[in-house]
């Protein structure tokens, strides 16, 4: 009789300098397999200063479910997962890090929504769960617990740990998917993207055993800080309206500031009122679009068509007229320059950006707001 074939979960171990954990994390990795899943298990080693290479080969040449690939050069924790996940052949595919803070019998239970094709990504929390948890840094939690909450106000969804490693996916929803961060960045790009694509997500809770520095913990502030522009980079121009219009005051508002300083300085040299308002809205226009291309609409944006940039200085014009119209209105019905170019410039911010998000960047946001989008890869 022919054996039922079981479902294949690849794990890929980013790793660099775990000697003192690797082989007790591999050990547990393959308690969890037998008669219930065919395990991979691949190590990248990230150019490690310690033994942990070598530890790995002998894994390796232990093990037939381990594969072991080395980094020549140290590249960061997401570029371990881009090697790592070209390599896998898994129906489901997952990370693991080297450090044992993730306990591997969780992964079954991460398993079940996936294997009942119930699920396409499933996310382990440690906010969710009643196991066991090591008390540690209160700063890193509340750290967790922000970025969370602002990748949810991003991405219009409801989870309670974005920053979790245990991320199980389908092959095919993780071999899509075009990864750029090479360090702890990963995290929140890699929920932007799967939030883009209206997946079917799950959470299970988790137990935690969390590491001191001492013991080799490697994430640090500057990382926190990455993943605050991670959030802002990957899904700016998908967030909900409401976000994104939050995100264009900031921009609008900076390009404002601009355009009436300028304003204000020619007319101090003399400049008529047209050809200072006219001037100041072109420099500010530039301005605002610079920052809207690599903050908010599509990072470093290309035209994908000719039509595109035509809409665009379209609605320049008609935005530049209508300020540089309004302004000279006001002065002539007696208001003065300064309150004039405040009052223009103000319209003109709502008018900016429901031409550019309307016309000029027709991306669909997330949240209820728009249209849901389906069977659609996120691209840069």
């Amino acid at each position: 009789m022919k054996n039922v074939s079981l479902p294949k979960l690849s794990v890929v171990i980013p790793c660099y300098d775990e000697e003192h954990t690797l082989k007790a994390c591999v050990e547990k990795l393959l308690e969890i397999a037998p008669g219930v899943i065919d395990l991979e298990i691949i190590i990248v080693d990230d150019c490690s200063k310690d033994r942990s290479l070598e530890i790995a080969m002998e894994l390796q040449g232990n093990h037939k479910e381990i594969k072991v690939i080395s980094h020549q050069k140290n590249r960061g924790k997401g570029a371990a997962l881009r090697t790592g996940f070209k390599e896998a052949s898994g129906e489901f595919i997952t990370v693991q890090d080297a450090d044992l803070e993730y306990d591997p019998q969780d992964l079954r239970k991460l398993l079940v929504p996936l294997i009942n094709d119930q699920a396409d990504v499933v996310l382990g929390s440690r906010f969710l769960s009643a196991g066991t948890h090591r008390v540690l840094y209160f700063w890193h939690y509340l750290g967790n617990r922000f970025l969370t909450l602002l990748s949810n106000m991003f991405t219009d969804l409801n989870l309670t740990d974005m920053e979790t490693c245990y991320k199980v996916f389908k092959r095919d929803v993780i071999k899509n998917i075009n990864i750029q961060e090479d360090r702890f960045g990963f995290e929140p790009e890699i929920v932007a993207k799967i939030a883009a694509l209206r997946l079917r997500i799950f959470e299970t809770g988790i137990s935690y055993y969390g590491r001191t520095y001492e013991e080799g913990k490697k994430i640090t502030a500057k990382d926190g800080v990455r993943a605050l522009y991670c959030i802002l980079r990957y899904n700016g121009y998908r967030a909900p309206y409401p976000i994104q219009f939050l995100i264009y005051l900031f921009i609008g508002g900076f390009s404002a500031i601009v355009n009436y300083f300028i304003f204000m300085g020619f007319l101090k040299y003399g400049l008529e009122v047209i050809v200072s308002a006219t001037v100041a809205f072109s420099v500010a226009a530039i301005v605002n679009y610079l920052l809207c291309i690599t903050l908010l609409f599509r990072h470093k944006a290309k035209w994908s068509s000719f039509l595109e940039l035509i809409i665009y200085l379209i609605v320049i014009l008609v935005i530049g007229a209508f300020d540089v119209g309004i302004t000279k209105a006001l002065v002539l019905a007696g208001s003065s320059p300064s309150l004039s170019k405040i009052s223009a410039t103000g319209m003109g911010l709502i008018l900016n950006f429901v031409g550019r998000r309307v016309l000029v960047f027709p991306e669909p946001s997330s949240g209820p707001w728009s249209r849901q989008v389906k069977n659609r890869l996120p691209t840069e």
